[in-house]
């Protein structure tokens, strides 16, 4: 395989989580019954651009699927995130209802539901018909494709270029992302600022954060790589703000290379942030199957104890962070025998490759288990403010990520 980026040839392995199926492709009752469909996961380091990438098995078409449940605005907090963004975003660029937004991979209008409320005309690309529907009943113009070159070219011949162009936590879900950062570049006014979301690479290695790791996602980001990636086709990174979201996240705002905004502070203290981390060499790797698979040995071990002692663990939020975490650690129902998630989306149906069967959360509250395992272990604070309630029967909160922790 050769780099996805600069073609390299990739000899590097990082990181092997053995075969998986796709971390969202949940499964209907009447399909249990089914060849369920499993991919390698394993992970390569390019020593030339330094582009962390998964091995390429899957097509994007089989990965975002039509009926794709990852809804964003089931997250609360990830709405408050959204919101707070466009307000801090139309002040800063002064959009009004002379400007156009295109956001890509729309998913189910949390974002753009707020500049359709501050009247910013807007524009979501969203491949998946499940969230586009829903984000359509919320009246928010969508164009159901994937984003590439050939997109923006037809964007551009009807003469939809943005003033703002926004992209959160799109650009590690792209196979060919030379192809979407030239999109990118043709879709954006010669004053326009594009601003994209994704969990930073230092954060991943630093806390292990190996269950962020699945087929969705084709590349895990450097900042440094990032730019260098955008500067290939003639965009340059002017600022970056540290997120707390996913384990630790960066929002990069970019312009056209010739723009004469100049270039921030922050944007120099990042990249010797990743060069005393050595990112871009291969002692920075080191060590990380070993971290991984502790993780998984401690999670075998509590639940098997509990299982031993008589107590009753389940899980709570069917993430895809939480698929990997259970298909990399062979954990199935007999362990782990539900799992609660708030999406009705999701609910009936079955967890690729464990086929743990997710419920409602009164399935919680009639339950009343010893142990809620939270998978999503991103959204602890506002899944443990939700189910403080499990503390009335003498219920304990867990976490696994990066050491698992009883709360």
């Amino acid at each position: 395989m050769k780099c996805r980026h600069c073609l390299h040839e990739l000899d590097h392995m990082w990181l092997d989580l053995g075969f998986a199926p796709p971390s969202n492709a949940y499964i209907t009752r009447d399909k249990l019954d089914s060849p369920e469909l499993y991919f390698p996961l394993r992970i390569l380091v390019c020593d030339n651009c330094w582009l962390v990438q998964t091995e390429d098995y899957a097509k994007a078409e089989e990965l975002f699927a039509p009926d794709y449940a990852y809804f964003s605005s089931v997250s609360k907090s990830w709405l408050v995130h959204a919101r707070e963004y466009c307000a801090g975003i139309i002040n800063r660029l002064s959009l009004n209802d002379t400007s156009l937004v295109i956001e890509v991979a729309a998913n189910d209008g949390y974002l753009l539901r707020n500049m359709v409320a501050a009247g910013v005309p807007c524009l979501g690309i969203e491949p998946t018909d499940s969230t586009a529907d829903a984000a359509e009943l919320l009246g928010i113009p969508i164009l159901r494709e994937f984003f590439g070159e050939s997109l923006a070219k037809r964007l551009v011949e009807k003469g939809q270029v943005a003033d703002l162009l926004i992209g959160n936590n799109v650009l590690a879900h792209v196979p060919d992302i030379n192809d979407f950062v030239k999109g990118l570049k043709l879709s954006l006014k010669l004053s326009g600022t594009i601003t994209l979301e994704f969990p930073h690479l230092l954060q991943l290695i630093k806390h292990c954060q190996f269950d962020t790791i699945y087929h969705e996602h084709y590349s895990y980001l450097s900042f440094t790589t990032v730019k260098q990636i955008l500067a290939s086709v003639g965009l340059k990174i002017i600022d970056v703000d540290r997120l707390q979201t996913h384990g630790g996240s960066l929002r990069i705002y970019a312009c056209h290379a010739a723009d004469e905004r100049a270039i921030e502070d922050r944007v120099a203290e990042v990249l010797e942030e990743e060069a005393k981390a050595q990112l871009h060499s291969l002692a920075g790797f080191i060590g990380f199957q070993q971290r991984a698979f502790d993780i998984k040995l401690s999670l075998l071990q509590f639940l098997v104890d509990q299982k031993k002692n008589g107590k009753r663990v389940c899980a709570y939020g069917a993430a895809a962070k939480g698929n990997t975490l259970l298909n990399y650690s062979g954990v199935t129902s007999d362990l782990l025998p539900y799992v609660v998630d708030a999406s009705i989306h999701k609910q009936g149906m079955f967890l690729p490759g464990s086929h743990i069967p997710i419920v409602d959360e009164c399935r919680l509250r009639e339950d009343r288990p010893d142990y809620v395992l939270i998978l999503p272990w991103n959204l602890k604070d506002e899944i443990s403010a939700q189910l403080n309630y499990v503390k009335e029967w003498g219920g304990k909160l867990v976490i696994s990520m990066p050491e698992l922790q009883v709360l």
